[in-house]
């Protein structure tokens, strides 16, 4: 039960991280942090106190963080697509990425003009436009934020962490 993840807020409800319910105890007991959401019907229990078991907390002070940026890589490429072919849709198979506007036509390597992509799909673009090899993209591709690559190594965040996350 003290593996349970725990979301940690910024003093502004920012997103900061995702820490195990034993360290989130730890700050709730040493008045670092404030109770958001608990988890419903659910305590942890000591000789003399009870304490509710945490879903969100707060700093009660706030943190200049410096932003963590995303390296630009096939694997990040990928991941921020959900291994999903931004052409057809498929999620099976090998997955590449593809530049939107080839390098040869003027392209560049960044977050906007890289997609996954299968490889069957991949061939059939070429070295082409996707107006001119007649695809289209399922969704515009961005520069994700770094707390979207924290969350999905939780899976689907818990209901009660919903109103405090970016929406993406």
């Amino acid at each position: 039960m003290l593996r349970l993840p725990v979301l940690l807020l910024n003093q502004n409800y920012e997103p900061l991280t995702i820490l195990r319910l034993r360290r989130a105890i730890t700050l709730l007991i040493l008045g670092k942090v404030d109770l958001i959401e608990n988890e419903d019907g659910r305590a942890l229990h000591s000789v003399t106190l009870t304490y509710p078991v945490p879903s969100v907390i707060r700093l009660r002070y706030y943190v200049r963080i410096r932003r963590k940026e995303i390296s630009l890589t096939k694997k990040n490429i990928i991941k921020r697509d959900d291994h999903q072919c931004q052409y057809c849709g498929r999620r099976i198979g090998v997955m590449t990425t593809d530049h939107i506007i080839p390098k040869a036509l003027g392209g560049d390597d960044s977050w906007e003009n890289l997609v996954c992509a299968c490889l069957e799909c991949n061939n059939r673009k070429g070295n082409r436009n996707i107006g001119k090899a007649g695809m289209r993209l399922i969704k515009k591709p961005k520069r994700p934020h770094y707390f979207t690559f924290v969350l999905r190594e939780f899976g689907n965040p818990k209901a009660k962490w919903r109103p405090f996350l970016f929406q993406s």
